[in-house]
């Protein structure tokens, strides 16, 4: 059936539309205010973010569009966002193909974004299955190092490795879309691990269960969350959750932490984990690492 798509039923990561029996169209559009002052690296992390919907649908992105406003920042600046953007699009394999300039009362900077996927290989949030395991690809953090950042606490080795996890490209998310093992895939962004963990959840009706003590961290993070300095959107993200319950303000702190341009999050039969790990591995994701399971449950998730 031509025209099929996720919807918005389960909050899927893009829109994705069949042309044919061969090809289906993956569709998104992503944009945020700067999150660091270097403007270069604020293209490249918003470009990364942008194209990371196309890959959590199981997709290769093929072209994209930008947007920016050109009243807010001199200009000099705006060719630097831009250049970042460029960046990332040429790492990805894809030209930046046309755009629109705005007006606007904040500096803000984005892609719209197009890719393609095999409509039997397009991956959703909602397919998990009881006995699967949850795979991480990207350690968590990058939103508390960036508000370390503002608050002139983080050194530089602190923000290489919040720029170097905000600017990967989520690759793998393509070739992990061809296993028949992996039952569902997104990305952990804006709601958190635990908000895009819960998503998948209540999508497929089960309890996800995450082993704290397993969860791959960026560094100094932990430290930085016990010394008060945290996002604004954590406590958002929590009330936005509804009934759940997290021991200790530290995990609940981290887990609802905002992840932009965050790892891909894979539920996927046991006896594929291999496999899946393997394709981080192949890619340089080298934090990747099983974190919990799917259960019988209602969707809900729990913290061990």
């Amino acid at each position: 059936m031509r025209g099929a798509s996720p919807g918005n039923d389960t909050a899927d990561a893009a829109a994705v539309y069949r042309l044919n029996d061969e090809q289906a169209i993956v569709a998104t559009t992503d944009f945020f205010m700067p999150i660091v002052d270097d403007p270069f690296d604020f293209g490249r992390i918003a470009a990364t973010n942008a194209l990371s919907d196309v890959y959590a649908m199981g997709g290769k992105p093929i072209l994209a569009l930008v947007g920016m406003p050109i009243n807010v920042l001199p200009y000099e600046v705006i060719a630097q966002v831009l250049k970042g953007g460029e960046a990332v699009c040429a790492e990805a394999g894809i030209p930046v193909a046309g755009g629109h300039s705005i007006d606007s009362v904040e500096p803000i900077y984005g892609l719209a974004a197009l890719g393609i996927v095999h409509p039997s290989r397009v991956k959703r949030n909602a397919a998990a299955r009881a006995g699967d395991l949850l795979v991480l690809g990207k350690p968590l953090g990058v939103d508390m190092l960036s508000a370390a950042l503002k608050k002139d606490r983080l050194d530089e080795a602190g923000y290489a490795a919040m720029i170097a996890a905000a600017t990967r490209l989520n690759r793998p998310g393509a070739a992990l879309a061809q296993l028949d093992g992996v039952h569902a895939l997104t990305d952990v962004t804006g709601f958190g691990l635990l908000g895009h963990t819960l998503e998948i959840a209540r999508g497929a009706g089960l309890t996800a269960r995450i082993r704290y003590a397993d969860l791959p961290w960026l560094p100094q993070v932990r430290e930085l969350v016990r010394e008060g300095i945290y996002t604004g959107a954590s406590g958002r993200n929590w009330t936005a959750y509804g009934p759940l319950h997290v021991e200790g303000d530290e995990a609940r702190t981290l887990l609802t932490d905002p992840q932009t341009s965050g790892g891909l999050l894979v539920s996927c039969a046991p006896e594929a984990v291999s496999d899946v790990l393997a394709i981080f591995r192949a890619d340089d994701f080298d934090d990747a690492v099983v974190i919990g399971e799917m259960v019988d449950g209602a969707g809900r998730v729990d913290v061990n």
